[in-house]
């Protein structure tokens, strides 16, 4: 199979598909990821793994660190320097030790400082 084929038959353009291929798109949608599922006859498991790779799929990752500690920014800065250089064992153990945290809801900053103004007045 060519990618021009694939291409045809999926309704787009081949260069489109192999931007996705080489990671100079971003996710492609839903729609185009079930109907590359039925093309290659995927079912369950297997479509919804190519599915959750789809989500995850972004070639330009920005982190927004604003508000972060610095700690927090250093790690950042930190894995956007090394990534490519992490072996296969060491990205499924931080994968390991992210999937066992819990999501902390990010402060809104208007929150926290009317709480600090609230905690002043009481001081006083």
């Amino acid at each position: 199979m060519t990618l021009t084929h694939l291409a045809e038959t999926l309704q787009v353009s081949a260069a489109y598909l192999s931007a996705l291929e080489h990671g100079r798109r971003g996710a492609p949608s839903p729609g185009l990821v079930h109907q590359v599922n039925e093309y290659f006859g995927l079912i369950w498991d297997d479509a919804d793994d190519m599915a959750g790779l789809a989500r995850l799929s972004n070639p330009r990752v920005t982190v927004n660190t604003a508000g972060l500690t610095p700690e927090q920014t250093a790690l950042a800065n930190r894995l956007a320097q090394a990534i490519h250089r992490l072996t296969p064992e060491t990205v499924a153990a931080l994968h390991a030790v992210l999937d066992t945290t819990t999501p902390q809801p990010k402060p809104r900053l208007r929150r926290a400082a009317r709480k600090g103004a609230e905690n002043k007045a009481e001081r006083t």
